[in-house]
């Protein structure tokens, strides 16, 4: 295995791929840039970063739809090892997500490790080799290891609903937003009431002439806490950075709490409820209005949102909230579910992402010729949210399982990459060719997973997008977020079998 020491970085994004790599990363968002940051520091040289963008960033890349932020406090969401005592808000928005991963790069040397705008199309382990054959839009390379860092959040999903390629206005999806068109005085369809629709419908409402939401379910809403930081609080975190450190902890331990409502006793969810009722019930005096943005189910069943301008832009004259999906687009309009037609402009679909169903699944093809989809059957499971057996020297980063309804995703990532760097240093002791998780761990890890789910608030019947296709939780961690990471502090061989070089191989006694 190559090292830092006897082999050159990687020219700059414009060159051209390489034939060859020890590791390729799939993505440049928070685990890519983490995987590239972890490799570099632990001596690997001989690693590319494939990004299908024109720039790093992945998620905080595509999402720059108005108002578009992160529902997760700044200080938490950042990686520990590098944190910004400049952030501007305690809730940062996307252009300073954005700016910080860019800074991150830089500071830590591996954009030249990075290939832009190579879009990979897909990934076969070729087990006579032992390398993985990754062809993608600017060509073809072979790797030893795969660590896909693509992340759940970067396919946006569109509805198929019909007519909509009848549709003659404009259509965007709020995750590949179009600042070339102007919403000035245009009549403007919005489909979906989500994490996205919550920060971008306020934010063009009062530009529009007319504003149509539809919405399926309404979502729980949260009264929010963000707030500018002050220019004391940022002087006294770049001077005693022990202090940001503090915070953070302290950040951390405050959503940590939440594990006790979502996961271990969910009738405290009851609590939180009031909370959201009464904020309710102060930005929505209309009763009409209110009791179309009342949830039926428990909060906490999907996502709970915070916002302090939703109610309020829905409320607005210009603003009508439609309470059932579309059913039909016709060429200048929309038909939804109580069968008015409405005259638009344009259509924004707030209709988030391929999730359980992520676009990766297509794509790799590991021992037998079996892709990630055929070995899931519409319900993705990994060891770990890492490992998947069948699929040798592939690790993946928020995979299955591994996300959060209370905390940052940032914490997972860094605990999956302690995981996969001590992997790739007992290879690299043992002289391991390739490891994969033992199909019996993983099959136990899953089925420990499946039984913590059970009496979590998330399985208590509303339908949400952290369920596949079987209807099993496929998203969520049902566990402290500490206890995740003792799991993955350490590469344990007895759950891997790890095979060793051909030659070492020859050499053991029969």
């Amino acid at each position: 295995m190559s090292t830092a020491a006897d082999t050159p970085a990687r020219a700059d994004t414009g060159e051209a791929l390489p034939s060859e790599v020890d590791i390729a990363v799939l993505g440049a968002g928070f685990s890519g840039l983490g995987a590239a940051i972890k490799l570099k520091q632990e001596g690997y040289g001989d690693f590319v970063v494939l990004e299908r963008g024109d720039d790093v960033g992945g998620t905080w890349h595509w999402n720059d739809y108005p108002g578009c932020g992160c529902d997760v406090p700044s200080h938490l969401y950042s990686f520990s090892f590098a944190p910004n005592p400049d952030w501007t808000r305690t809730y940062s928005r996307q252009p300073e997500i954005r700016d910080y991963l860019h800074r991150c790069a830089d500071r830590f040397g591996v954009r030249p490790y990075v290939r832009t705008e190579t879009t990979v199309e897909s990934a076969s382990w070729d087990g006579d080799a032992r390398r993985w054959d990754v062809h993608t839009s600017r060509g073809r390379l072979r790797a030893r290891v795969l660590i896909a860092g693509m992340g759940p959040l970067s396919e946006p999903k569109t509805p198929d609903i019909a007519g909509l390629d009848t549709f003659e206005g404009h259509t965007m999806h709020s995750a590949r937003w179009d600042h070339d068109y102007d919403m000035k005085g245009k009549r403007v369809a919005s489909i979906g009431t989500g994490a996205s629709a919550i920060q971008y419908v306020p934010s063009i409402q009062p530009d529009v002439e007319r504003l149509h939401v539809f919405q399926r379910t309404p979502p729980w809403i949260m009264p929010h806490t963000d707030r500018p930081t002050t220019a004391l609080e940022r002087r006294l975190y770049r001077r005693f950075p022990a202090m940001q450190r503090l915070v953070r902890g302290a950040v951390y331990s405050g959503r940590e709490i939440n594990v006790l409502g979502f996961v271990k006793k969910p009738r405290l969810m009851a609590i939180v409820e009031r909370i959201a009722r009464a904020h309710m019930a102060r930005q929505v005096p209309d009763h009409e209005l209110r009791e179309k943005v009342t949830p039926d189910y428990t909060i906490g069943c999907k996502r709970i949102l915070p916002s302090n301008r939703w109610y309020p832009a829905l409320s607005q004259p210009n603003v009508e909230l439609i309470d059932g999906g579309v059913v039909e687009v016709r060429p200048s309009s929309v038909v939804g579910s109580d069968g008015v037609e409405r005259e638009v402009d344009a259509i924004i679909f707030g209709t988030g992402f391929s999730v359980t169903d992520m676009p990766l699944g297509k794509l790799v093809t590991g021992r037998g010729g079996r892709t990630l989809d055929e070995r899931w059957r519409g319900s993705p499971r990994a060891y770990l949210g890492t490992a998947i057996a069948g699929f040798p020297n592939l690790f993946m980063l928020l995979g299955p399982n591994t996300g959060l309804g209370h905390s940052s995703m940032i914490y997972m990532i860094e605990s999956q990459l302690a995981h996969v760097m001590d992997a790739l240093g007992v290879m690299r002791d043992r002289g391991a060719e390739t490891v994969e998780v033992r199909e019996e761990v993983a099959a136990r890890f899953n089925q420990a997973v499946d039984r913590q789910l059970e009496g979590t608030v998330w399985n208590t019947g509303c339908a949400s997008w952290y369920l596949d296709d079987t209807g099993r939780n496929a998203t969520l961690w049902p566990d402290w977020t500490f206890r995740f990471r003792r799991r993955t502090a350490r590469f344990e061989t007895s759950e891997y079998d790890l095979t060793a070089e051909p030659a070492q191989r020859e050499a053991v006694p029969a």
